[in-house]
């Protein structure tokens, strides 16, 4: 019989991730990175540390549509499954002309960290389409997420990987994304896709719920900075379900709106912007760009803007280097998934800025979600008061335990966050073992 392998002489392990190149500053090379600053903390648990590295399965599918003209058109879809030691996976569906498979995956990968953060029954996982949505008719958008649907039935269901809203997709996506996976299942399967319209089981509170957690999170960090709320200034990027709706709630707090920036362009007035002028612009020209109340500014000019509160819920990687050394707010309230690249975050801690990280405080949708995904299963449905009330709770108690961690270790907010989360994934994997 032939000895084992030695350790020194085994081929490097690969995987599909090797098709991926990542750079220190690209969604993925950002999570690896993460990951690494993590692996001190996990005691011995760290000898999975790798299981984190590498998503579980990745399904690539071919798109095809006859467009409104006739034509036959491709378009690239993804859904990546991270994780599912804790559960089921849970994650959103974009519609992007930039969507790749190496953004689905780092995304996939934070959907598990964020749950297991908040200590949700959920695995990570992500989808995605590349294509400019605006450029499709309503028929042709359907079409679109029905045959995507179908394509990546094979891996979806309400107990094996539930799809959600994203960037460039709502309630209208889901509902046909529930009514064709129910077509093809041969019975209605409201529990497979949470964000979906009330009247097809979707839950109150669930439109506003990224934002809300974004605003608890951020009411908490400036609590323990001594920062009042009444009269603080705050600039947001992105300024739809998540941004638009934290800028409401700080404002209800007495806090001044002064800038805001989206794909439309970059508003700004010292006095505050008026939401009750800007929220209907938005809502009828799909910007902020060309609003009255405010001077409009150089895209790269916000990041110059004096405040309090910075709230980047766009897209990933927009806090570069650069432009953390420019930042002038206190507190970093990051609404977005992954807006800062590594290197920034050392920069702003070095400065003394505290950032809470996406992984908790854009948590709220995914709650909110689990709570729709609950009442579907029970076919009993909770008032806005009772969810607001239980999403506030837990998020409340889950930044506790990471600011404890943080404080016991001496680490950054991102830091402690995946380590509660990571020790949750990883004694999962550890107590489940592997099969065969």
């Amino acid at each position: 019989m032939s000895s084992a392998t030695p350790h020194s002489t085994r081929p490097k392990q690969t995987s599909f991730v090797s098709y991926v190149s990542p750079t220190p500053t690209s969604p993925w090379g950002t999570y690896l990175s993460q990951v690494d600053r993590v692996v001190p903390y996990l005691g011995h648990l760290g000898k999975w540390a790798e299981t984190l590295k590498r998503p579980k399965r990745a399904l690539i599918v071919d798109v095809p549509i006859e467009m409104d003209d006739g034509t036959v058109q491709h378009y690239e879809g993804f859904r990546v499954q991270h994780n599912l030691s804790r559960g089921p996976g849970k994650g959103g569906v974009r519609y992007h002309p930039d969507v790749t498979l190496e953004e689905v995956m780092a995304l996939s990968a934070w959907m598990t960290v964020k749950c297991a953060a908040v200590n949700l029954p959920y695995g990570g996982a992500k989808g995605g389409i590349r294509v400019d949505p605006k450029q499709l008719s309503m028929k042709e958008l359907e079409k679109l997420t029905r045959r995507y649907t179908s394509e990546i039935g094979i891996i979806i269901g309400p107990q094996r990987d539930i799809p959600a809203p994203d960037v460039n997709t709502n309630g209208q996506i889901m509902a046909w994304m529930m009514d064709t996976y129910s077509m093809n299942t041969g019975a209605t399967a409201t529990g497979v896709v949470t964000g979906k319209p009330i009247h097809l089981g979707g839950s109150l509170g669930r439109v506003k719920a990224t934002g809300r957690g974004v605003f608890v999170t951020g009411r908490e960090a400036a609590r323990r900075l001594g920062l009042k709320l009444d009269g603080a200034t705050v600039a947001v990027q992105g300024f739809g379900n998540v941004g638009g709706s934290a800028a409401e709630l700080f404002a209800q707090a007495g806090s001044k709106i002064v800038a805001a920036q989206d794909h439309t362009g970059t508003i700004f007035n010292a006095a505050g912007l008026d939401l009750a002028e800007l929220m209907p612009h938005v809502k009828q020209v799909g910007g902020v760009g060309g609003f009255k109340g405010a001077e409009a500014l150089e895209p790269e000019a916000f990041w110059d803007v004096k405040c309090d509160i910075l709230i980047p819920a766009a897209l990933e990687g927009v806090i570069s280097a650069a432009r953390a050394k420019r930042v002038t707010a206190k507190l970093v309230l990051e609404g977005a998934n992954g807006p800062t690249v590594p290197e920034a975050d050392d920069i702003l801690a070095e400065r003394g800025v505290l950032v809470v990280p996406d992984v908790i405080c854009n948590a709220g949708g995914v709650t909110v979600s689990y709570f729709e995904w609950v009442q579907d299963f029970s076919s009993f449905f909770w008032s806005e008061d009772e969810i607001n009330v239980r999403l506030d709770k837990i998020m409340v108690d889950a930044l506790k335990k990471i600011w404890d961690t943080a404080d016991r270790h001496q680490i950054t907010l991102r830091t402690a966050t995946f380590a509660v989360a990571c020790e949750r994934i990883l004694i999962a994997r550890e107590e489940r073992g592997l099969y065969p």
